[in-house]
């Protein structure tokens, strides 16, 4: 973006969504794991095998997430640069995502450096099935208490576990994606209540979490009362329930 001497658009409050939608909370849906990620609770599981020391957690774990935010950074701002404009978003809108990463990607880095980005496209989702499938049947098993050393003890839970993820191939991707942000975010901010109990139970500055907790149930009671695959109210009455949420939530914290 540097070398090419691509601009960043002036940064205003201006909604140039070409489908109308509002900023919020579609805006704080959409941007899912580059921002906060409830997925990546669920890999305690298969974190806590990976490495050998619990000192090593705060590098790796967290360290994976601050890469992640880099790299939606990095996509966001290519994005903003290369498609300049709402004409150019309108251009874009309603195809495959994947027209818009082959696009910026060949622009940008050629058809060698394309080929690698795209890789990397594929590739992510490939490792997050499999990181999301593996840390579903730990937990699983951890919860049930099923030894996972016999190879049938795995079998027995993966089987059902891969036929659910066929099942849902079936289903329209933008409906499955959307579902996934939402739930994403809400398994956030259920991780962000834990944290912030758990802080407070330990005497610690709890509001590090608290104030993120009280925004994203905001943002998810709001998303799913309004979104088109939730409960479909107006955007007053869907907020209004999900500033209502965070305040229940509040006080009875």
């Amino acid at each position: 973006l540097i070398v090419k001497g691509y601009n960043i658009p002036e940064l205003t409050l201006t909604n140039l969504h070409p489908g109308g939608k509002s900023i919020f909370p579609y805006l704080f849906i959409t941007i899912a794991c580059g921002a906060i990620s409830g997925f990546h609770a669920t890999q305690s599981p298969l974190m806590a095998r990976c490495v050998e020391h619990e000192r090593e957690i705060r590098p790796v774990f967290y360290g994976s997430m601050v890469a992640e935010g880099i790299i939606a950074l990095i996509w966001a701002a290519a994005a903003m640069a290369f498609f300049h404009g709402e004409p150019q978003l309108q251009a874009l809108y309603g195809t495959n995502p994947a027209v818009g990463v082959q696009e910026m990607s060949v622009a940008l880095l050629g058809s060698v450096g394309a080929g690698l980005a795209i890789l990397g496209v594929v590739a992510c989702p490939i490792t997050s099935g499999d990181t999301a499938f593996r840390s579903a049947r730990l937990t699983i098993a951890d919860t049930f208490n099923i030894k996972q050393d016999p190879i049938k003890n795995r079998f027995m839970i993966a089987i059902p576990l891969f036929a659910v993820g066929v099942a849902l191939t079936f289903i329209d991707f933008n409906v499955i994606w959307r579902y996934f942000a939402w739930s994403n975010q809400t398994l956030a901010m259920i991780m962000l209540w834990t944290g912030t109990m758990f802080l407070l139970k330990t005497n610690k500055n709890y509001f590090i979490t608290v104030i993120p907790a009280i925004f994203m149930t905001v943002v998810t009671f709001s998303y799913i009362m309004q979104a088109p695959e939730g409960f479909k109210l107006s955007p007053a009455i869907g907020n209004g329930i999900g500033i209502a949420a965070g305040l229940i939530f509040t006080v009875i914290f």
